[in-house]
């Protein structure tokens, strides 16, 4: 028998009670059944996971392995993929009809791509609320531009597939990105292919408040701000030993530019537990509007520019109070 088309490789832990309309979600595809192999890699969970996963029989193969984390699942998943294209599945997200036959279309489209990514819809959990998630769409050699380089947004594991001979010079991914192990793929395959953008939302990200890495739109919180610190220094550290050993020099100006965004970024979520002072945050302020300005629309410019200047009198705990009074004339003047 011919190999797959696609190998959709959903990753698991102690989401039993998600894991069904993950499956269905992919079975449910306008697609044929026998151009897609479905593995679940589940880490160790001591949930009913293989219980529930048991009604699929031979159309899912349950791959189950000690908890080491997501980098872990995602290579021995990899090991055992044998589709052309892998589609990764969080087990909390699940995919929207038509997703499998737009990506394929997408991969037919560019022959070169390594990657097709597309947007999220954002569904809340514990309100009911659907919102398409933010998306800048970047199709081409993203490495090779520096506007695209610095306007690049890595998305969620459910948002991304591969080609999968293009990741081999990726993996093994480093285990011990216990989570946000997509990032060691998104973060690195620029460098390495072309990648599609699809502006549709094609998955849904579930955001339920025991989200690992991020919960959009909920309050700060100490574990999950430090999970993000340490996870992000380390992605850091990775991708620059590899851009290294494969004749990239990540102290040339674009790429110093590119991660002096993570850097700032990083800085940001340090912030939140070590409040800085004044000239520090105005730095921070100036040089983000610096490194992010591609990103960033003339508002978001003007309102960050303000805060800069307001920063060594307001300090970092009266800052909002900018934003604030421009709010409150905004609406006088509607």
């Amino acid at each position: 028998m011919p190999p797959p088309l696609f190998t959709v490789l959903i990753d698991t832990f102690n989401y039993g009670h998600f894991i069904e309309e993950a499956v269905e979600s992919v079975l449910n595809q306008d697609f044929p059944g026998d151009q897609v192999e479905i593995l679940v890699v589940d880490d160790g969970s001591k949930d009913n996971t293989a219980e529930r996963l048991k009604q699929y029989g031979s159309r899912v193969t349950y791959l189950y392995k000690p908890n080491g984390g997501q980098a872990s699942a995602f290579n021995l998943g990899l090991a055992h993929a044998t589709g052309e294209y892998v589609a990764l599945l969080d087990a909390d997200d699940y995919f929207l009809p038509g997703k499998l036959r737009r990506l394929a279309e997408a991969f037919e489209k560019a022959p070169e791509a390594g990657m097709v990514y597309h947007r999220l819809e954002e569904f809340n959990s514990q309100t009911g609320a659907r919102t398409d998630g933010s998306f800048v769409a970047l199709s081409g050699f993203v490495s090779r531009d520096r506007k695209a380089l610095l306007s690049y947004v890595l998305y969620p594991t459910s948002a991304l597939a591969f080609r999968r001979r293009l990741l081999e010079p990726l993996l093994p991914i480093p285990e011990e990105l216990t989570i946000q192990a997509d990032s060691h793929l998104t973060g690195l395959i620029i460098f390495l292919a072309p990648i599609a953008a699809i502006s549709e939302s094609l998955a849904v990200y579930r955001v339920h408040g025991n989200n690992l890495f991020n919960v959009p739109g909920s309050g700060f919180d100490l574990k999950r701000t430090e999970r993000r610190i340490s996870t992000r220094k380390f992605l850091m550290d990775d991708m620059k030993h590899w851009l290294r050993a494969n004749g990239h020099n990540p102290d040339e100006p674009v790429l110093r530019e590119f991660f002096m965004q993570w850097f700032l970024t990083q800085e940001a979520d340090e912030f939140t537990i070590n409040p800085p002072s004044r000239w520090r945050l105005f730095l921070h302020l100036i040089r983000y509007n610096k490194y992010f300005r591609p990103r960033m629309s003339a508002r978001h410019l003007a309102m960050n520019y303000l805060q800069a200047f307001a920063a060594p009198v307001l300090g970092p705990n009266h800052l909002h109070l900018v934003e604030d009074v421009v709010k409150k004339l905004k609406s006088k003047t509607n």
